[in-house]
């Protein structure tokens, strides 16, 4: 399937049937208007588009498949979905109720604001297995009002305080944003303790198939890969259960089994950074008394006195 790149915001509105953005680099639909226009209310030709964009939606879906980067977006229940710029999107039968919104803004909108560099935090942006944002009915009535009142400005007759003032309610939308994924994760508990029994038995595999000594330490991406996650959400998850980021769960795990392999006889200290992945004892010995505070070789002289 061949994949529609855009850079401009009219052009995408133009491919889609909608009407024509009243502003070049931002647009803001009802999906009522969608519905109207009979586009995305019934997509049944699987189609691939990606662009400079941003985009939130409040909408609830009914049937259909959304795929964001290379698995399916759960959007049960409906809610909010997020997409950032350069991201594949494939939209499969898709058909959704006729209530909600849709933003779409150049990623050159938010230049010179405070908002460029905080956007580029917030994980629910760079999901490649997304999941959207399910909103309480309270929740999603404070979203609504803030979208409702993005919109009024957006429909208003633009003046030099336009952007500022939908800039600073987009902010704030972000920021509730944020605010009722942390919930999420932390209602999602049980389900982070079982990507972290998931994650650390991905990990053992690779350390006793040998993959530490042929392939180097294992990347987030590749162990989220085999999890069907993507690097940020398994983080996230991860972060959310335990405090310490996948990457650091991997450093744990090194630390663990060099410890062990310190106190086998015969093994050196070179061996066991290259059993482990390292490609330079030096740079292995670093890690360790980072970690543990003490240099492989005090750690071993250390416990042989004992």
């Amino acid at each position: 399937m061949k994949t529609r790149h855009f850079t401009n915001v009219a052009k995408l509105n133009e491919y889609m049937g909608l009407p024509a953005p009243e502003h070049p680099q931002l647009s803001i639909l009802s999906i009522k208007s969608l519905v109207d226009a009979k586009t995305i209310s019934c997509i049944d030709t699987p189609t691939a588009i990606s662009n400079d964009f941003y985009n939130i939606s409040l909408k609830k879906v009914i049937s259909g498949e959304i795929l964001y980067g290379r698995t399916k977006y759960d959007f049960t229940n409906g809610a909010l979905i997020f997409t950032a710029p350069r991201q594949k999107v494939i939209l499969k039968g898709v058909r959704m109720e006729a209530t909600g919104t849709s933003i779409t803004f150049h990623e050159d909108y938010i230049k010179g604001h405070a908002i460029r560099d905080r956007i580029k935090k917030y994980g629910f942006f760079s999901y490649s297995m997304n999941e959207a944002l399910h909103l309480s009915p309270s929740e999603e009535t404070m979203i609504e009002s803030i979208l409702a009142n993005i919109e009024a400005e957006y429909h208003n007759n633009q003046d030099e305080f336009s952007k500022e003032i939908i800039l600073a309610q987009l902010d704030t939308l972000l920021k509730y944003a944020n605010r009722f994924y942390k919930r999420q994760f932390i209602n999602r508990q049980e389900m982070s303790g079982q990507i972290l029994d998931q994650f650390e038995r991905e990990i053992t595999s690779y350390f006793e198939d040998g993959k530490f000594e042929t392939l180097g330490t294992p990347r987030v991406e590749d162990l989220a890969e085999s999890l069907n996650l993507s690097s940020r959400y398994l983080s996230d998850s991860l972060k959310t259960e335990t405090g310490k980021t996948a990457m650091e769960h991997i450093h744990l795990y090194l630390i663990d089994e060099a410890k062990n392999l310190l106190l086998t006889p015969k093994v050196t200290i070179s061996e066991t950074a290259y059993k482990l992945g390292f490609d330079s004892p030096q740079y292995f010995s670093r890690l360790f008394k980072k970690k543990v505070g003490q240099s492989p070789s005090e750690y071993r002289d250390q416990f042989r006195l004992n």
